[in-house]
């Protein structure tokens, strides 16, 4: 790992010479500390703070920033894969570090001062968000007044800013949702994170009142979706131009994948030496055939998921736009993978006996764990694969 500290700045010109290899080395490194500390993690209701300097160390959240402040402009891609690796050990500690890396990565998309405001002043800041559109922004001189109590900020209790979904308001008009960034100090915590899975990423709630944005700290949601912000002007990394909300749902799927995937490492374990009535479980024909084919439907989902967004990154990094067709085959791709990563992990879990309903094991965990991250709406199958059902027609007429 390197030897510079959590927020240090750029390490020199070798900082960016990572590769992607490299990058899923340190993950698997760290896998094995997360399973043990998920535990604990789960218990806090929110990560260790050793493991979040464990990411900034072996900079997996700069995987997605920009080069100009330390970062390395991996492709959405790389992330995907590192989360996957993550979020097998625990699924809330590694969700933490896609969040925050996916956070580098939008605000790499914001007006250029917007960034060097946060990573000018520390090139290791993180950042927390809320993306349901709470938040009120009035127009005043130089920019806006923003209030709004906002919920699911993952991580926040390690972050320095905060990126609030909103409208701005103008009378009776109400324009967006746009995108806000606010200093962490700024707002509130609420401690509302009482949940039944991923407890452990301390996604809590917080209230922002009053507080003064300036006009370039907004990004224009329509340019997100768009993936046209105005930081792919002077970010010259593809992941940049990455459309929000088509291609970012591949997060989410990979993180489900790796809980999924790390529900069959726990249930291998706990079957391997399970007994029932004085029967091994583990030599059962009906053990084997939920082994194989859960572990095939794990593999299918990780490889649709990993084969599309690689190739929509592809189109990215030639300079080409992705069609309509292909952002919403891509979203409905995730989210099938995340459905069908889900099913195995219910067969898992239900295969498991009545003594893995007690909690406390890794393996009702990383169920639990699976069942929050695979309720996230921007990977809801109906949705997701409605809209793309209906493009496909519109395409063939």
């Amino acid at each position: 790992m390197p030897d510079a500290g959590p927020d240090a700045g750029p390490a020199g010109p070798d900082r960016t010479a990572l590769t992607a290899e490299e990058f899923y080395a340190r993950a698997d490194t760290l896998a094995p500390m997360l399973r043990d500390r998920a535990a604990a993690a789960e218990a806090a209701r929110c990560v260790p703070v050793e493991t979040v300097d464990a990411f900034k160390a072996a900079d997996l959240i700069r995987i997605t920033q920009p080069a100009r402040f330390g970062g390395h402009e991996m492709g959405w891609d790389v992330l995907c894969e590192v989360a996957c690796r993550l979020t097998r050990g625990d699924g809330a500690q590694g969700w933490i570090q896609a969040i925050m890396s996916d956070h580098a990565q939008m605000l790499g998309t914001f007006p250029l001062q917007a960034q060097e405001d946060v990573w000018g002043e520390n090139p290791g800041a993180v950042m927390s968000a809320a993306f349901d559109p709470k938040g009120i922004a009035i127009p005043a001189e130089g920019g806006y007044r923003f209030s709004g109590r906002f919920g699911f900020a993952s991580g926040i209790d390690h972050a320095d800013w905060l990126i609030c979904a909103g409208f701005i308001v103008k009378g009776d008009s109400r324009d967006g949702p746009h995108f806000f960034m606010v200093r962490r100090r700024d707002a509130e915590i609420i401690d509302d994170w009482h949940t039944i899975g991923l407890e452990g990423t301390g996604s809590k709630g917080f209230e922002v009142d009053d507080v003064f944005v300036p006009e370039y700290a907004v990004l224009d949601g329509a340019l997100a979706r768009a993936g046209n912000g105005p930081g792919a002007q002077v970010n010259p990394g593809a992941v940049y131009r990455l459309p929000r909300g088509f291609l970012t749902p591949a997060i989410f799927a990979a993180m489900t994948i790796g809980m999924a995937q790390g529900l069959l490492d726990a249930w291998l374990a706990y079957t391997a030496t399970r007994m029932s009535r004085g029967v091994k479980v583990g030599d059962s024909p009906a053990s084997h055939m939920v082994a194989g084919q859960c572990a095939a439907e794990i593999d299918a989902a990780e490889a649709l998921n990993r084969s599309t967004i690689r190739g929509a990154m592809a189109v990215l990094e030639a300079g080409n736009a992705l069609t309509e067709i292909e952002l919403l085959g891509a979203k409905r791709n995730s989210a099938w993978a995340c459905r069908t990563a889900l099913e195995a992990g219910a067969r898992l879990f239900t295969a498991a006996g009545g003594h893995a309903i007690y909690k406390g094991g890794p393996v009702e965990r990383q169920y639990r764990n699976l069942l929050a991250s695979a309720a996230h709406h921007i990977v809801n199958w109906e949705v997701s694969a409605l809209d793309s059902g209906a493009a496909i027609i519109r395409e063939a007429g």
